[in-house]
């Protein structure tokens, strides 16, 4: 019987998510089409809003469906995209690559793809203050985007936030001194034996930029999955609800 009722209790969360979670469509500024999904808050289109961007090689359904679900549960509408720079890497489907007919984008490529999302929620009456949230590559990227857009923008999250010479022209650091929003950087303690990491970071306390280091933890938005790191994820979950709601609820 408890067996019976674990698994009934599993397929109504399952159909309650599904019902409200529906694929979306846009086009970014240059007219590339940009697909994602929507999860709706039972709370209305006043609730706060996060815009949920994936790492290199990734999806919005692989790297965000269980991420997702439990900001919806926890009154957060929520949009995550699949950028034209992207994969296959969590065993999903990319949807805007796929009607692409195979042609190449770099990481910096892909900044329209953010800016139209923002806009998109906006279009839609998602009205509530608005979180933007990065993964490696797209983690770099919000921080541009909380800059130009700092009067929709409420806070900023980055995971594993990206580097180096695919980043030259997107680089984060002169963003840095312009953020005026509440921001998290987050990584895994495995990374800090990157020397680039060590500065980066050195970067963001020095612009007041608030850190966090999961231990244990993998790459990018992944640190909060308890799969792929192959523990509890709790300790991050905690200091990200905690920031998000710092940041959003007192709007």
């Amino acid at each position: 019987m408890i067996r019976f009722l674990t698994c009934l209790c599993i397929l109504l969360f399952a159909i309650n998510t599904a019902a409200k979670t529906v694929q979306v469509s846009f086009d970014a500024a240059d007219g590339i089409r940009v697909y994602g999904d929507i999860y709706r808050s039972a709370d209305g289109t006043d609730a706060p809003v996060i815009l949920l961007f994936h790492q290199a090689g990734g999806d919005a359904r692989g790297e965000y469906t269980q991420i997702a679900s439990r900001l919806m549960a926890n009154g957060y509408n929520v949009l995550a995209i699949d950028q034209r720079a992207g994969g296959d890497a969590f065993g999903g489907e990319n949807r805007t690559m796929a009607g692409l007919d195979g042609q190449k984008y770099g990481y910096c490529d892909a900044y329209p793809d953010l800016e139209a999302a923002l806009l998109y929620v906006r279009e839609k009456g998602l009205s509530g203050p608005l979180a933007i949230w990065g993964s490696s590559y797209s983690a770099a990227l919000v921080f541009q985007l909380g800059v130009k857009n700092s009067e929709e923008v409420s806070a900023v999250l980055g995971f594993s936030p990206a580097s180096g010479p695919p980043l030259a022209d997107c680089s984060l650091l002169p963003y840095l001194p312009q953020l005026d929003v509440p921001t998290l950087a987050l990584r895994p303690q495995s990374e800090f034996e990157i020397e680039t990491v060590q500065a980066q970071m050195k970067d963001f306390e020095a612009n007041g930029i608030q850190t966090y280091v999961a231990n244990p933890g993998v790459h990018g938005s992944s640190m909060l999955n308890a799969e792929r790191v192959g523990a509890s994820t709790e300790a991050a979950w905690t200091a990200v609800l905690e920031f998000l709601a710092a940041a959003l609820r007192a709007k």
